[in-house]
């Protein structure tokens, strides 16, 4: 498995493009404000894309959707929590002062547990409330896809509709902490990190922090 990681757009999220070396399958994790560039790497190595996935809701997670929906005829993916803030996103842009388009429905919701497969491989679902009511991350041996759950040194935010803190960091607790500390962890936004590098210095989870920063 192949993993290129791009940082798009005026909020520096970042999208992931997840390769089945085997198969020349792939999916796109979290395409957000301008995205659109990413399908020129899919479309000169000659991948299929084989899916969609967005992290959660929010619409710089998922305002790419319609054009790689309508470029390739993938499908969308999306825990059932989070489909209504989705149907929402254009108008949460709006509140931040960007104007996007409406996000096609998702055509697969996730749960836990649920497999995400890419040709030979195979990605796990990990529900992780908080940040939003259908926040995910998933996960294979050795690296994890986080969204906004977790970020080095810091944790999403939680004062956005859907958010908790304490949810948050039970999440991060039962679902993240559990992995082995040589996990790679790929946030939404901000650089790579690992599992023990923020189960040591992460101030969210050492009890040194109480609050997040604005990311979303």
């Amino acid at each position: 498995m192949r993993i290129q990681h791009f940082t798009i757009g005026p909020l520096e999220t970042n999208a992931y493009l997840v390769v089945d070396e085997g198969s020349r399958q792939a999916l796109i994790i979290d395409p957000g404000l301008e995205s659109e560039g990413i399908y020129g790497v899919i479309r000169d190595e000659g991948l299929e894309l084989s899916a969609i996935v967005n992290t959660h809701g929010h619409f710089d997670h998922v305002c790419g959707n319609a054009f790689y929906k309508a470029k390739t005829g993938a499908p969308v993916l999306l825990h059932r929590e989070d489909v209504a803030m989705m149907r929402r996103a254009a108008e949460q842009a709006l509140t931040f002062g960007f104007q996007v388009p409406t996000p096609p429905p998702p055509d697969r919701l996730l749960t836990e547990g649920d497999e995400v497969v890419i040709g030979g491989s195979r990605l796990r679902v990990l529900h992780t409330p908080g940040h939003t009511l259908g926040g995910i991350c998933l996960t294979r041996e050795g690296i994890v896809f986080v969204g906004d759950t977790l970020y080095a040194g810091s944790i999403g935010r939680t004062d956005l509709p859907g958010g908790s803190y304490d949810v948050l960091i039970a999440s991060i607790r039962s679902q993240l902490l559990s992995l082995p500390d040589e996990t790679t962890v790929y946030p939404g936004h901000g650089p790579p990190t690992t599992i023990g590098e923020e189960r040591v210095h992460n101030p969210f989870l050492t009890g040194r922090g109480r609050d997040a920063p604005p990311p979303l």
